[in-house]
């Protein structure tokens, strides 16, 4: 009797944990669809990749799953070694997170990442320990994409110059609070909120007693980052814009100042707007960058979905393997 009980309210619990997951899926689908509708209307193709080149195509694709593995490999080693969640549960965790971004606004795939890696068995990490690691892999992140962004800085015309400065800026800012951290919470703003001083206080703890896991995480991101570049100039090459690493490198940066607002980012069509906004006052014609825009936020979630699913299939693998081999006789 109590059994059948138990297994009731697991059942009523696990019911709208679905009912949010099909909506989600649903919400992405429709918000897909008017992305390709309204492409469709200022294009003369009815499909972003109708004339691409298909190699390139898939080259990109393979370096933007690339960039979802590295991101996964460099959060990974930022978690305490002795409760470090292993490769496939980071990489279901990031492609998850990633995949959500395009349809969720004000950073909600936050949540997303905490809630799949928390759900995840065999992981026993606390809300404080997996968000702890969410602001140090930001940080690293931001230092990772400092030679990037001063790259297009220099290279760009004046006009892109101050919103690439504040991406510039805000790497700097990273970088100073993981050397210099412990100081920080001597400032009477940071003093004076014991909250606020206890995360600085940790965040600024944890470069001293990780250093080799810090610097690992650095160069699995800038792998991470160097991937996502060179693959959205393969793409361009694919949709006729030509061969520009320093296009592609221009956009990207941009994209990243618009992520530092977390009031404008997420959602698959400011996404698009804003990347083929960037393209056409750089003097790119108007198909190829709305084409562009909505290819590259296409293979870039279907990329991210791609990792979540080999995580998650990886990680249900290798946890029935683990219970077969401690269910075998010795």
């Amino acid at each position: 009797m109590l059994d059948r009980r138990a297994a009731d309210d697991t059942h009523m619990s696990a019911a709208p944990g679905r009912v949010r997951l099909f909506g989600s899926f649903a919400f992405a689908l429709v918000t897909i669809g008017a992305t390709v509708l309204l492409g469709r209307r200022f294009t003369h193709t009815s499909w972003p990749l109708q004339h691409a080149h298909l190699g390139l195509v898939a080259a990109a694709v393979a370096l933007y799953f690339m960039s979802f593995v590295f991101r996964a490999l460099g959060w990974q080693k930022l978690f305490p070694a002795a409760s470090r969640p292993d490769r496939a549960r980071c990489l279901a965790a990031c492609g998850a997170s990633a995949a959500s971004g395009a349809v969720l606004p004000f950073r909600l795939d936050y949540l997303v990442k905490i809630g799949t890696l928390r759900r995840m068995r065999g992981v026993k990490l606390g809300l404080e320990a997996i968000a702890l690691s969410i602001i140090s892999l930001g940080l690293v992140d931001a230092i990772a994409f400092l030679p990037l962004s001063i790259s297009a800085t220099a290279t760009t015309s004046s006009s892109f110059r101050f919103p690439l400065t504040l991406v510039v800026l805000f790497g700097l800012g990273a970088c100073g609070l993981l050397v210099g951290g412990s100081h920080l919470g001597r400032l009477p703003f940071v003093a004076r909120r014991e909250r606020l001083a206890k995360l600085v206080a940790r965040v600024a703890d944890r470069p001293r007693g990780s250093t080799r896991e810090q610097i690992v995480a650095w160069c699995f991101l800038c792998g991470c980052w160097t991937s996502r570049a060179l693959g959205s100039t393969l793409l361009l090459a694919a949709l006729g814009v030509g061969f520009s690493p320093t296009l592609a490198l221009v956009v990207l940066c941009l994209a990243a100042a618009a992520a530092l607002l977390p009031i404008a980012s997420g959602g698959a069509i400011a996404n698009v707007s804003a990347t083929a906004a960037v393209l056409l006052a750089l003097g790119v014609h108007k198909e190829q960058a709305i084409n562009f825009g909505m290819a590259s936020g296409l293979l870039l979630c279907g990329s991210a979905a791609a990792a979540a699913l080999i995580g998650v299939a990886t990680s249900v693998v290798c946890g029935r393997r683990a219970q077969m081999l401690a269910r075998a006789p010795a």
